[in-house]
């Protein structure tokens, strides 16, 4: 008599880990430490690239009034470089429900386009003190809507970091922040929606296994329509045009590098959400607006010194040449 026995293949399957990757480069099988620390390079690189160009395009004389357009801008490059490597990773059908996508967009033009338009209000080392003290929003937002725990040290820690950035920006004598009201009523709602964004993408990334193209191409060709229909009604689009075309290498040229350099850092933030979590994800973005500040700062001192020092080398040399002009003419006493 024989019995045949019917094996659920599903119980002897060894589940396949999921594969990682990094702009291309598969860091699975790297240690999670790794994977940190290459992810964080990485994002230090492109983030100090991206808040370059942000900076530069505003220098543009009469922009800072286009901050919305320049997000609007940004996110229609974003969508398009979504799509390329959608179709060029042959991503399966859609995995986020679109619900969810709705939300994300709507945060995602949020924490961007209020955080490009505060520019017009704030300078850079303004809008990077108020960044610094995004770390604790996500901390409550990982509770809220995650139902994590953390315990008294981590928000201690979090709020000694941020006191620890704010004063570390402000320790330069050439830092002078400047603050308006509309400009602080921006960033406040951008570092918000912020907290929020990280946290849902946390969620919805481990839940449903999306990839990061995937998500920037529903989040942000989402968000494209929301700003181009609201800026449609406001008569903002036509303004914005015009502008833009008055000036397309310093506008849609520049506005290229930023979402190139935007879209590439987006990547590795979504990797680090993705092995990491979000709180994790945010302390490194944190720190690379400081570090510019910082940079320029320090930059800025040392032509100042060079300038002095050329400056001094050039009066002890017309002094000398005095000197000796004045010896020459002096009679010898015998």
């Amino acid at each position: 008599m024989s019995v045949n026995v019917k094996v659920n293949e599903s119980y002897n399957a060894i589940p396949e880990k999921e594969k990682l990757k990094v702009l291309g480069f598969d860091i699975t099988h790297y240690s999670q430490t790794l994977q940190l620390v290459l992810c964080s390079i990485a994002v230090f690189f492109f983030y100090i690239l991206y808040g370059y160009m942000q900076e530069l395009i505003f220098t543009l004389e009469g922009f800072r009034p286009y901050g919305w357009f320049l997000t609007l801008v940004q996110f229609g490059f974003y969508t398009i470089f979504g799509l390329t490597e959608k179709h060029a990773s042959r991503i399966a059908a859609r995995k986020i429900p679109l619900q969810t996508y709705f939300l994300l967009a709507l945060l995602t033009l949020g924490t961007m386009g209020l955080s490009n338009a505060s520019l017009g209000y704030l300078n850079y080392p303004t809008q990077v003190i108020f960044k610094s003290c995004k770390l604790i929003p996500v901390l409550v937002g990982g509770i809220v809507i995650q139902g994590k725990k953390y315990g008294p040290l981590d928000f201690l820690a979090a709020f000694f970091m941020c006191i620890g950035l704010i004063l570390f920006t402000l320790t330069d004598s050439k830092i002078s922040p400047n603050f308006n009201m509309n400009g602080i009523v921006m960033i406040s709602m951008a570092l918000l929606c912020d907290a929020i964004i990280g946290n849902v993408q946390e969620k919805s990334i481990k839940t449903y296994k999306a990839s990061n193209a995937e998500v920037v191409l529903y989040s942000y060709g989402i968000g494209f329509i929301y700003i181009f229909i609201v800026m449609m009604l406001s008569g903002d689009l036509q303004e914005g045009l015009i502008f833009f075309s008055k000036h397309p290498k310093e506008t849609y040229g520049y506005a290229f590098l930023f979402s190139v350099t935007g879209y590439l850092g987006i990547q590795v933030v979504l990797t680090l959400v993705r092995t990491c979590g979000a709180f994790v994800a945010v302390t490194q973005t944190v720190h690379i607006p400081i570090f510019m500040v910082c940079s320029l700062g320090y930059f800025w001192n040392l032509h100042e010194y060079l300038q002095q020092k050329e400056s001094s080398k050039s009066i002890r040399f017309r002094n000398k040449n005095r000197v000796f002009y004045k010896a020459d003419k002096t009679p010898a006493l015998y």
